[in-house]
């Protein structure tokens, strides 16, 4: 079992920077796999990034690839999501999620643990 905690959430405006934290407790960190996925108001969830449980592998959904940075630091138990070049699209409430296979993935029902999430607002 894993406990996560999203912050870093808030509004910026487009071009701007934010860097999403996720902090987790309960269970070993480092035996996960991690994600991060949001949810726009009117859509359905989506994949964002994911990175693995060595930190060396990344995963990018194509909108954010180049723009977004996924990275853990296992020492303080966290997983960041740097957010870069800011988009109004980018508006959503931004989730992360912990996968106790390991797997590096964009599939959401991979995922056995998510946080309540953390909103980001960006204005034009």
């Amino acid at each position: 079992q894993v406990q996560l905690v999203e912050s870093g959430g808030g509004l910026v405006q487009a071009g701007g920077s934010l860097r999403l934290s996720c902090a987790a407790s309960g269970s070993t960190f480092g035996s996960f796999a991690m994600g991060w996925f949001r949810q726009a108001p009117g859509k359905e969830r989506e994949f964002v990034a994911a990175v693995s449980r060595s930190g060396d592998g990344t995963y990018y959904d194509n909108s954010v690839e180049g723009r977004f940075t996924i990275s853990r630091d296992d020492a303080k138990d966290t997983v960041y999501l740097q957010m870069n070049s800011l988009d109004p699209d980018d508006t959503a409430v931004y989730y992360c999620a912990a996968n106790a296979g390991g797997i590096v993935a964009g599939r959401g029902d991979l995922y056995e643990y998510w946080g309540q999430g953390t909103q980001v607002t960006v204005s034009s």
